[in-house]
């Protein structure tokens, strides 16, 4: 293993970059939008007297984020007329995304949730809009940041998006609380236009990332002319788009009934109703994909779509990765992106509970986790960044693991403590700061595998990647908690962290970042 070091100056020193900083302002654009969907609503939702029914439209919001891969080479490859020659490939698209938050936010806003069950219906397309500009906000930014520096500085790119984006979260989640509870919104007694104003305010904080957008600098092209779509090939190209996720959206939401039928029933015959509702949603999700898949090779059997369109913008991203690693190591590589975060995500699906289950209060929990540990997570980004570029990604991407490990055995110490802030605030610490180091390491580490003549699909892959295994087995995590006790599930989450050790060995043998970064 070759391992690229600079001094400590020079690390210090690349926190001044104005790209560096730019990409705090991005984070912040990037972080907004995500607690608008999901916690601020669903108060909003509270207050308004809706359902609990009625909420399960806005999981939808949620698909944007998890299938971004799927429009990701829409975002790489298609211009933007007039925009692509004014601003350039990746601002067009940043800019476009960021105008479309800005509209489904204040949509949102001028819709009244208990108004009926029609603008609860409108509110939740509102919601699905945003996820969805979202989620293309977040592709192109991770396209622009990966374009915009070399390799060693990935990481501080990195740091600086992270805790640009845990800010812009801070503001959405506790500022928009803050705001609604001071504009008079209150659960004794519902008022439209607090939340009106807040979500307006919320649109206007995204200002800060348009501005952003309009003062950096363009990325040098480096993408070679045969693999850009041309303009007689984007109409049809977006055409079969949005039939497959239309084929994709229409059976996914009709099947909804009968999947509620076969739930109870396998629930039943399986005598585990949580294994039933997974193999049924991931039933339910492979036929929405294979509806899709068929939509779209009819599309292109019917001669609508060249191929070769189909070829450049979904299947030479995927066939360059395992070009230019080799079967044997690309395999190694995806394997260690879909489990280095195995340990934190599985445990985290359970904190909360078994914070409150420590008899926590959630003012208790929202102080020392929500806004303590935040502020600890960012501060573990930086300090992640500047290691990467002292020691070497790798390195620092092998200490964020062991780190990641070795703090939830902590939570063993706490789950035999018991109630003691004292010890929370340790655990805390701790396990944000360790989260911290090893995320910026990781997504520099991420950054160094994406060629740039595909880096939003090739990104956008990995990042779906890298949480699809541990959400999985987080859903189990209630179930594994019930059978192990509290200390058996956090050593078992701890010992998940030695094959990713393991995982990390072996690249580091056959990998090197600065031979590899294109």
């Amino acid at each position: 293993m070759t391992v690229n070091t600079h001094s400590w100056g020079d690390a210090l020193k690349s926190l001044c970059q104005r790209r560096v900083v730019a990409m705090l302002f991005l984070g912040f654009s990037a972080g907004i939008p995500l607690l608008l969907i999901f916690s601020s609503l669903s108060l909003w939702l509270r207050e308004a007297g809706a359902e609990r029914a009625a909420v399960t439209y806005f999981s939808w919001a949620a698909l944007g984020y998890s299938f971004k891969f799927v429009w990701a080479p829409l975002v790489d490859q298609l211009a933007l007329p007039g925009l692509t020659r004014w601003l350039g490939r990746r601002r067009a698209w940043i800019l476009v995304a960021q105008g479309a938050i800005i509209l489904s936010i204040l949509t949102m806003a001028s819709i009244d949730p208990a108004a009926g069950e029609s603008s609860l219906t409108l509110m939740a397309f509102a919601a699905v809009m945003l996820g969805f500009s979202s989620a293309t906000q977040d592709i192109v930014i991770d396209a622009y940041r990966i374009e915009s520096a070399e390799a060693e500085l990935q990481a501080m790119m990195s740091a600086t998006y992270i805790a640009g984006y845990r800010i812009g979260m801070i503001v959405a989640g506790a500022g928009s609380l803050f705001l609604a509870d001071w504009f008079g919104a209150s659960s004794a007694a519902y008022d439209y236009q607090a939340w009106q104003w807040t979500y307006r305010a919320m649109a206007l904080a995204m200002l800060i990332g348009v501005i952003t957008t309009l003062m950096i600098g363009e990325p040098q092209p480096s993408r070679p002319r045969e693999n850009v779509i041309d303009r007689q090939d984007s109409a049809r190209f977006i055409l079969l788009f949005v039939l497959a996720i239309g084929v994709f959206v229409a059976v996914f939401f009709y099947s909804g009934g009968i999947a509620s039928d076969l739930k109870q029933a396998l629930g039943q015959a399986l005598s585990n109703r949580f294994l039933a509702a997974f193999l049924v949603e991931a039933m339910r999700l492979v036929a929405a994909l294979c509806g899709a898949w068929a939509m779209a090779l009819a599309v292109v059997r019917g001669g609508v779509v060249d191929y070769s369109v189909v070829e450049r913008t979904y299947l030479m991203p995927v066939r360059d990765f395992f070009n230019r690693y080799g079967w044997s190591l690309a395999w190694i590589l995806l394997a260690l992106i879909g489990v280095y975060r195995i340990s934190d995500i599985v445990l985290g699906v359970i904190s909360n509970v078994f914070y409150q289950d420590l008899g926590f209060s959630k003012s208790e929990i929202a102080t020392v986790v929500k806004t303590f540990g935040v502020l600890m997570t960012i501060a573990g980004g930086f300090i992640g960044g500047l290691l990467s570029i002292r020691f070497g990604v790798i390195r620092v991407l092998f200490a964020g693991a062991v780190l990641s490990a070795a703090t939830n055995l902590l939570f063993m110490l706490l789950a035999n403590v018991g109630y003691d802030m004292t010890w929370l605030y340790i655990v805390i610490s701790a396990d944000n700061l360790s989260a911290g180091i090893a995320s910026a390491a990781f997504v520099a580490f991420l950054s160094s595998l994406t060629n740039i003549s595909f880096t939003a699909m090739q990104f956008a892959i990995f990042t779906s990647l890298m949480t699809l295994l541990p959400k999985l087995l987080g859903g189990y995590s209630g179930s594994m908690v019930d059978t192990l006790g509290y200390p058996g599930f956090f050593l078992l989450t701890a010992a998940l962290g030695i094959p990713v050790l393991i995982l990390i060995i072996v690249t580091a043998r056959r990998f090197d970042i600065r031979e590899h970064s294109q």
